[in-house]
């Protein structure tokens, strides 16, 4: 029997958010001007402004939208695994796939983060997002039975954003092991328990 191919033409919502996404995660979001995403989505400007209100909603849209996605690989990283430690690890192994990818560009959040005026939209973002990281850390933590959850949780935080950093600036995805490493010896020294 043969595919019947779609053929709804994505919103200029989706559009737009997809051009954001390829644009603003490979050049960054000061870099690429709002006409080079319009161009890129193909929609007419209009259609940024009705449906976002300008760039930094769009950034923020953007934020939102890796924040989705992240969160849904780690989750299911975390979810294969049966301990809070294999959970915490597994973590570090989720973020590792991501530096073999050819188009691995860094941490979105702290690119974005790092180049927007704190108390906005792209700061609040990013602020969701490593909030995120550090709640399901102190969680996992707490589980694993470490003395202190938030200051494991930190350091493992601490840990995930560096190693991101050093994949990206070094261009040397063996960080994934050492940061892998580093974690275990982190919640080994924290819960008492090696692994």
């Amino acid at each position: 029997m043969a595919s019947v191919r779609s053929t709804v033409k994505p919103s200029a919502r989706e559009r737009l958010l997809a051009a954001a996404n390829e644009l603003f995660y490979a050049e960054g979001v000061q870099s690429v001007g709002i006409d080079r995403v319009i161009e890129h989505a193909g929609v007419a400007k209009a259609s940024l402004y009705n449906t976002f209100g300008g760039k930094e909603q769009l950034v923020r849209a953007y934020l939102d939208t890796r924040h989705a996605g992240t969160a849904d690989r780690i989750t299911r990283a975390v979810a294969e695994r049966d301990t809070p430690r294999e959970q915490m690890l597994a973590v570090f192994e989720s973020q590792g796939r991501q530096f073999d990818r050819p188009d691995f560009h860094g941490c979105a959040f702290i690119r974005a983060g790092s180049e927007a005026s704190p108390g906005g939209l792209v700061h609040e973002a990013a602020d969701t997002f490593r909030r995120w990281m550090r709640e399901l850390f102190t969680r996992l933590a707490a589980e694993a039975g470490a003395a202190d959850p938030e200051a494991l949780a930190h350091q493992l935080q601490f840990l995930y954003d560096g190693a991101g950093v050093s994949a990206l600036m070094d261009d040397d995805s063996t960080v994934a092991a050492t940061s892998r490493a580093a974690a275990a010896a982190l919640i080994t020294a924290a819960t008492g328990t090696p692994g």
